[in-house]
């Protein structure tokens, strides 16, 4: 009996093995499995998990009612409550108007212009126009100049001196700008109309400056036949060539702004008419 219980517990021992060998290859195969799974991760899921982690971790904590440290940051639209006509906000005051402002200046100019030359206004020897850049006085040259001369006759000093009345105390620049018909001219003082219109310029900025107005505020330009107002085909169009504009500017660029411009349309113009 002794030797039969023995030799059962001989197997028994024997089979234990079995088992714990059994376990160690199955904890291999696991380890290994998991060991092929982690050198296979996909690089493009792992990217974009590794993204959405980072910015879920540093994003900081948002809240209704931040708190303003320093000056009030500058944005980018700034919703007011409506308020009324009347009400004045001191954050946003109105801003005038400038072109406003300078047209009525130039208007006031122009009053002043009219009512010192009323008499030749009505007789339509002088008129008077302006806009918010500049006014503009034309006067006929048949009250200032006999024909072909750039002398002042005596009864313009009346009408000139009156305008310097107003120009004096103004601190606009001035253009004196001589205009002739095309009727041609050549004597020895003026070979060619440039050199009348120009004198004849020359002569009122000359008489302006006798009665106060600063020279340095003044400019007198001839313009010969090349500025016409109407045809030169017809007596009163020729007449009403021969004029002298005197020009109070809003600003020292202003004419020269506006000339440029005014030649840039002609010349559009003339690309687009048809032939």
């Amino acid at each position: 009996m002794a030797r039969r219980a023995s030799k059962d517990q001989d197997k028994d021992d024997l089979g234990r093995w079995m088992v714990s060998y059994a376990d160690f290859i199955t904890l291999m195969f696991a380890f290994f499995v998991v060991m092929y799974a982690i050198s296979s991760v996909n690089e493009g899921k792992y990217r974009v998990l590794a993204d959405t982690l980072d910015k879920t971790f540093k994003q900081q904590e948002k809240s209704k009612d931040p708190i303003q440290v320093g000056k009030e940051p500058k944005t980018l639209v700034q919703i007011r409550k409506p308020r009324n006509d009347d009400e004045i906000d001191p954050d946003n005051p109105p801003k005038p108007d400038k072109k406003l402002q300078d047209k009525k200046q130039m208007a006031k100019i122009a009053d002043q212009v009219i009512n010192s030359l009323k008499p030749l206004v009505d007789q339509k020897l002088i008129t008077v126009d302006h806009n918010q850049y500049w006014v503009q006085i034309e006067i006929n040259t048949s009250i200032l100049f006999d024909v072909g001369s750039a002398e002042l006759e005596n009864d313009a000093s009346e009408p000139l001196v009156s305008l310097a009345r107003v120009l004096k105390p103004l601190p606009n620049p001035i253009q004196v700008e001589g205009h002739t018909d095309n009727q041609p001219i050549n004597t020895r003082v003026f070979p060619s109309n440039w050199e009348l219109s120009a004198s004849r310029a020359a002569s009122v900025v000359h008489l302006f400056s006798k009665n106060g107005v600063e020279p340095e505020r003044m400019t007198a330009i001839g313009y010969g036949e090349y500025r016409p107002k109407e045809s030169n085909k017809t007596n009163k169009g020729r007449r009403n060539n021969r004029r002298v504009v005197i020009v109070i500017l809003g600003s020292q660029n202003v004419r020269r702004i506006l000339d440029i411009g005014q030649k840039m349309n002609k010349s559009s113009k003339r690309r687009t008419d048809p032939p």
